[in-house]
């Protein structure tokens, strides 16, 4: 039987109508996606999501609601598992204390493992922006929304 995946992520729009990007560099490859991971076991959507941020970006957030889950197949790119992604609106309800890039994958630092931040206007906003599909597919969602 093969493996499900689990993702939550979380779309967090500022007061200028930007959006939060992650630019990510793991696994040999360089990515960008949304700020969000991979579900533990034993933990609800919320929670995880939650706890992603903390982890990711040192933000508490509050999720606003459901945007989005996947309704159709998608592979990983890093093994053989099946990915099932849920996106959620949400805000911060802590300061955001990130050093924001303007360029993608504007890395501080070397390693394996490298995440960076940065901000990207809506309005700007193209699915290319994402290397995944189905962050791909949501912000195709976004741009229409707008």
């Amino acid at each position: 039987m093969k493996a499900f995946n689990l993702r939550v992520y979380g779309l967090l729009i500022n007061d200028a109508e930007e959006i939060l990007l992650s630019d990510e560099q793991e696994y040999g490859m360089q990515f960008t996606k949304f700020p969000g991971g991979g579900l533990e076991y034993g933990e609800g959507l919320i929670d995880g999501l939650k706890r992603e941020f903390v982890e990711e970006c040192d933000v508490k957030i509050d999720v606003l609601s459901h945007y989005y889950t996947t309704d159709f197949f998608v592979k990983s790119a890093f093994n053989d598992s099946q990915i099932i992604s849920i996106y959620y609106l949400v805000k911060n309800v802590t300061p955001l204390n990130l050093v924001f890039k303007t360029t993608p994958f504007d890395f501080d630092g070397e390693g394996d493992v490298l995440q960076a931040f940065r901000w990207k206007k809506l309005s700007e906003l193209i699915d290319g922006d994402f290397t995944f599909p189905t962050d791909q597919y949501v912000a195709k969602l976004l741009i229409n929304s707008i």
